[in-house]
């Protein structure tokens, strides 16, 4: 459990580290975060052709509300954490990228509901974006990862080494 600990930490500092870094924003960070914007327009234009995207900005051509995906709204922060709680569980590497591939799709499927809400909220009530955007869907995604992870783990195959507790326990032989 110690193990785990201090390497899921080293992982979560190295990463964020790394995250803050600015060619990692402007070579990977920026164009990832436009991607979604793009996405996220190119879902809502199902529905509602009065939308465009320009960069990381998505904008209601009706009335001219927009919202700038900014970073720490990209999903980006949760996949860190998920992937650090992946790789520093011991488990097979096969696992750990099964694990964080489905797992980066869900944070970012779920993250693109929360973009697309949250543009719609803004036009509709200033307050309950704000609280939207800075409480509930933060919390939400966060917990997306947590819920990712405990899933993942589930999964695992079970380590025939090691006897644990519900485990039956050899009967001896009489002689």
């Amino acid at each position: 459990m110690i193990r785990f600990f201090v390497l899921f930490v080293i992982l979560l500092v190295g990463l964020f580290t790394l995250e803050i870094l600015q060619p990692v924003q402007d070579y990977i960070i920026s164009p990832f975060t436009s991607v979604l914007a793009n996405i996220s327009v190119f879902l809502i234009q199902l529905f509602d052709d009065q939308v465009i995207a320009s960069g990381r900005v998505i904008r209601s051509l009706e009335n001219g509300f927009a919202v700038e995906i900014q970073a720490g709204c990209n999903g980006v922060e949760a996949v860190i954490i998920l992937f650090a709680a992946l790789f520093a569980f011991p488990a097979p590497f096969k696992n750990k990228m099964i694990g964080f591939f489905w797992g980066f799709l869900a944070i970012q499927l779920l993250n693109l509901v929360r973009i697309i809400s949250l543009f719609y909220l803004g036009q509709w009530s200033d307050t309950a974006f704000r609280w939207f955007h800075l409480y509930l869907w933060q919390a939400l995604i966060i917990l997306d990862a947590l819920v990712v992870w405990l899933i993942w783990l589930r999964t695992l195959p079970e380590n025939k080494n090691q006897a644990t507790d519900d485990s039956p326990k050899p009967i001896p032989e009489e002689v």
